[in-house]
């Protein structure tokens, strides 16, 4: 072979191998919630090991769909599934990765957007459109001293299938009894009164530049639009701001070892209750679909990063870290994920 040809070969295998590595982007899916926090900790990852991860966020629902559909590596979900969704696995068990706590708070569109006081009653009238002006007394006689105009509430909600929508239904459900008859919990609700938007980024754009409207986001995009959010009343009588402190307080309960576990109305008598933690989901064995080892091993290597280095960029970004209870889970979770029957881990 002569020497021209020896450096032509040698080039051809560098092409082949980057090809290989670029064949192994990993594909999710599901919560907006998140998406902040995975879009950073996706490119931190893919700088410090060049694997791509391409993430889309298209709500919990879809996320949930897309694993089932088997057509991602794994979805993102902000509410557990339920045993009927697990159901629909094929007989191969779904597993719930936590990786942080965030809260739903409630934001709204008035002049000079004053930090309110709302208790849970309030908070689900309004939703139920009971409660129909911001000068109505519920509201003015927990905000002495506040302004509140004439002006009609404008009730801005969800669209898609959404965890956030499961997490702030389940939070009402535990607290208004006509919430729950009526309504229920679900990432997909019969609303009584309102706009729909799809997606945080919908709902948030849609209450800033509506006045007089009301909605529910994730903390994340309420601080990243300037968006005022009210103190609830707790489970202990406190009002309590949504805060990385408070939402980390709001998991200060026993958590279950499959980690699929609900912290809404929380017992914390410092914690915010409408707080809930969000989870990568994924398949327990990962030979399916003649899926590759290297591909499985990538992706189980990809979420034990995500809840050990990737939670330095949680609290920048105004998540809640995971509790030391949460972490010990999910190692323990992880550590039962198997290609051909053989841990990964």
């Amino acid at each position: 072979m002569s020497f021209n040809k020896f450096w032509i070969f040698c080039l051809l295998g560098i092409f082949l191998s980057i090809g290989t590595v670029y064949s192994l982007d990993i594909l999710g899916a599901g919560a907006t919630f998140p998406l902040p926090l995975y879009t950073k900790m996706f490119d931190s990852y893919k700088q410090s090991t060049g694997i791509q991860v391409n993430y889309q966020g298209i709500g919990s629902g879809g996320g949930i769909r897309s694993l089932l559909d088997r057509t991602v590596d794994f979805g993102g979900t902000d509410a557990f599934m339920s045993e009927e969704e697990m159901s629909m696995a094929e007989n191969n068990q779904i597993l719930h990765i936590p990786t942080c706590l965030g809260a739903i708070v409630v934001t709204y569109n008035l002049p000079g957007n004053p930090t309110l006081k709302l208790t849970s009653e309030v908070v689900s009238d309004i939703f139920l459109g009971k409660i129909t002006k911001w000068n109505d007394n519920k509201i003015s006689q927990l905000n002495p001293g506040v302004e509140l105009p004439d002006m009609d509430i404008i009730v801005v909600h969800r669209s898609d299938g959404s965890g956030s929508t499961f997490i702030f239904s389940d939070y009402l459900c535990k607290v208004s009894k006509e919430w729950e008859e009526t309504v229920g919990r679900g990432k997909s609700l019969e609303w009584p009164t309102g706009l729909g938007a799809s997606g945080n980024p919908g709902v948030a754009g849609l209450v800033k530049s509506t006045p007089g409207a009301v909605g529910y986001v994730e903390l994340i995009y309420a601080l990243s639009n300037d968006m005022p959010t009210a103190h609830i009343k707790n489970k202990s009588g406190n009002f309590i701001q949504p805060s990385i402190e408070s939402v980390s307080a709001s998991a200060n309960v026993a958590l279950p070892a499959d980690m699929r576990v609900s912290i809404t109305n929380t017992d914390a008598s410092n914690g915010y209750p409408i707080s809930g933690f969000t989870w990568i989901i994924l398949y327990q064995e990962q030979n399916y679909d003649n899926r590759e080892k290297t591909r499985a091993e990538e992706v189980v290597n990809l979420i034990w990063w995500m809840i050990h280095d990737g939670q330095s960029h949680n609290t920048p970004l105004h998540y809640a870290p995971l509790p030391d209870e949460a972490v010990r889970n999910a190692e323990i979770i992880l550590k039962s994920i198997t290609y051909n029957g053989s841990p990964l881990l």
